[in-house]
């Protein structure tokens, strides 16, 4: 493991990059209604990222493993797609789904991540909560995200959080994806899983710039891979929610670089 502790110039290039990117994801969220095409929210935010004067992070991309780079700027996986949907003209969203919509940018050669869930319309009780509670839980990881505390703390506090909401409705934590570290790359060392044991995994220092992205499932943790080797979606077809906040570590609280 080889975590990168960022320099003031690398984390105010970070800085920038982040901000910019809160302000396109929240502004393609406006977007977001029934007869969309997933395809024409793709194109949206490729716009909105080069008019800020940023490229996409995530267009051709193409980790260790996977058999094809990714085809496009946003990943948009919509209901019981988990994470890296590929946009697709003919995927139209429709009153009362949810979707993920995560996107990655370049900014200055540093690199950016976040995701929201967003609703489509009017959508049902249990969808609601699934989203509120996956957004809840990324912030109770970001709480326990302080120098000092380990990666298993993070995870620890989202897990725990998560089973204290569930009452009669119990979630699946996707364990096979996770969040990590991010700056130099779209995905560095410390990997971060959404569910842990307390003192346990890498320690966090004050410069270390890490992406926090708990994904809970409506039924089982379980995740297939489509065909397109990218598109995770649950193993029992329930809906999935997926938040995610790049972070600093400081000497204090935590900063989120991906607000606005």
């Amino acid at each position: 493991m080889s975590i990168i502790i960022k320099t003031p110039e690398e984390i105010e290039k970070i800085r920038e990059g982040c901000k910019n990117l809160a302000i396109v994801l929240y502004t393609l969220k406006e977007k977001v209604a029934p007869g969309i095409s997933t395809k024409d929210l793709d194109v949206y935010a490729e716009k909105l990222i080069r008019d800020m004067g940023d490229t996409p992070a995530f267009l051709n991309y193409r980790p260790e493993g996977a058999s094809t780079p990714f085809p496009a700027t946003l990943c948009v996986s919509v209901n019981d797609e988990v994470v890296h949907g590929i946009p697709n003209k003919n995927k139209i969203l429709k009153e009362g789904d949810i979707v993920s919509l995560d996107l990655g940018t370049n900014h200055k050669g540093t690199f950016t991540d976040m995701a929201i869930t967003v609703p489509v319309g009017e959508v049902s009780a249990s969808n609601l909560k699934l989203m509120e509670t996956t957004e809840q839980a990324m912030y109770a990881g970001i709480d326990a995200a302080v120098a000092g505390n380990r990666v298993g703390d993070i995870g620890y506090a989202i897990e725990k959080f998560v089973r204290a909401k569930e009452g009669s409705q119990r979630y699946g934590i996707v364990e096979v994806l996770a969040g990590h570290g991010v700056g130099r790359a779209i995905h560095e060392d410390p990997f971060i899983p959404n569910f842990g044991k307390k003192g346990t995994g890498a320690k966090l220092v004050p410069g270390m710039i890490i992406a926090i992205e708990p994904m809970l499932n409506n039924g089982t943790k379980n995740v297939t891979i489509d065909d397109d080797d990218w598109t995770f979606r649950t193993a029992d077809r329930k809906n999935s929610a997926h938040f995610e906040h790049t972070i600093l570590i400081t000497d204090g609280e935590p900063e989120i670089l991906t607000k606005i």
